[in-house]
């Protein structure tokens, strides 16, 4: 009387396969190079010039500071 629904069926293939394990034993050696290349690159470079801004900035804002003060109670 009733039909029942079919469960839908897809053609899905993963994307890493059993099939292209050789290709990815390939791949997966230059990016272990490429990685660690990487990291030995990253772990030279310091983040100096942002520690630095942020001095410069916050005595930028504390002079800015003082001089709004000194500006408001001179003219009040």
């Amino acid at each position: 009387m009733f039909k029942q629904r079919k469960h839908k069926t897809f053609n899905y293939q993963p994307r890493f396969s059993k099939e292209n394990e050789t290709d990815s034993d390939v791949e997966e050696g230059s990016t272990k190079d490429f990685v660690s290349r990487w990291k030995r690159e990253r772990g030279t470079k310091t983040k100096m010039g942002l520690s630095m801004s942020i001095r410069t900035l916050i005595l930028v804002l504390v002079l800015l500071l003082i001089c709004m003060y000194i500006l408001d109670s001179k003219f009040k």
